[in-house]
């Protein structure tokens, strides 16, 4: 039987959804990244944030970050904090890729499959809302990781939206991490919350074109923190990056386009092979 869009849609989402194995491993790879950095730094809390905890992650795409809140004094230079927790991995894991990428230090396990970001973090703040500083381009930044992730699931949870910031988050992270678009994963998660706060129930092919043309409208601008707690949230780290993703949204945009197009006008092929452009040939086949 032939898959209507919608129905497309449906099975794309739990082919994106991270397998049990995946849960399972970085579930273990979580004590012996705790237990490195505890054999070298001294630490307040590990605070487990990012879209593999959350809900929002792609399967062999899903990045886990870990928020690490050091006691030690905030050093005035970015780099020494990133540097503290890179030479803490290395002498853990001495055959595994560790690099940094602001905010975080990355650790590439099972060849790149099982990505770790860990951020170095001093508390700023507290009460029901911790604020922390983080490593920003150069200079320190706040982060407010339970406020964003609490934002994100107030949305989701709205009458008549189904899942479906969540969801929205999920397809926008594949077109990503597909087409390999430069972006923030937590600026695309963030901006699919903000969409769908808009909204009053969710039809996944239709706000997936929507959300696209919304980022293409606004060109990738930095965001308000909607719980105005933080700066503003950026989409890339450079203003190369920014021109490459702005080029690649607006093929998405004008694929997504045509999908809609065509499923309107009953051509649900033709719907099909053009969601299957923007998803970079892992859409499902009719």
């Amino acid at each position: 039987m032939s898959l209507s869009v919608s129905q497309g849609f449906t099975t794309f989402l739990s082919r994106l959804t991270p397998t049990q194995a995946e849960k399972d491993a970085a579930s273990g790879h979580r004590t012996s990244v705790e237990n490195s950095l505890k054999a070298s730094l001294s630490i307040q809390r590990f605070r487990q944030t990012g879209s593999f905890h959350h809900g929002t992650g792609v399967r062999f795409h899903a990045d886990v970050d870990l928020l690490v809140s050091l006691s030690d004094a905030r050093p005035g230079s970015t780099d020494t904090a990133l540097n503290w927790i890179k030479d803490a991995l290395k002498k853990t894991f001495p055959h595994t890729t560790i690099r940094i990428s602001r905010p975080a230090v990355v650790a590439e396990f099972n060849a790149g499959r099982e990505t770790w970001e860990v951020i170095p973090a001093f508390y700023k703040s507290g009460g029901d809302t911790p604020l922390y500083t983080i490593p920003g381009f150069g200079e320190w930044i706040t982060s407010a990781p339970t406020a964003h992730l609490d934002y994100v699931n107030e949305v989701n949870n709205t009458a008549g939206i189904s899942g479906g910031a969540k969801k929205l988050a999920r397809y926008a992270k594949a077109w990503k991490y597909y087409k390999n678009v430069p972006l923030s994963s937590f600026y695309l998660e963030m901006r699919a919350a903000e969409y769908m706060a808009r909204q009053t129930w969710f039809d996944a092919p239709q706000d997936m074109y929507y959300y696209l043309k919304d980022l293409q409208n606004r060109e990738l601008a930095a965001m308000n923190d909607p719980k105005g707690l933080t700066s503003r949230i950026n989409a890339t780290s450079t203003d190369t990056k920014h021109d490459d993703a702005l080029s690649k949204l607006s093929t998405a945009v004008t694929y997504a386009k045509k999908a809609i197009d065509a499923d309107v006008a009953g051509r649900t092929d033709d719907a099909f092979y053009y969601w299957n452009l923007v998803f970079g040939g892992n859409f499902p086949a009719r």
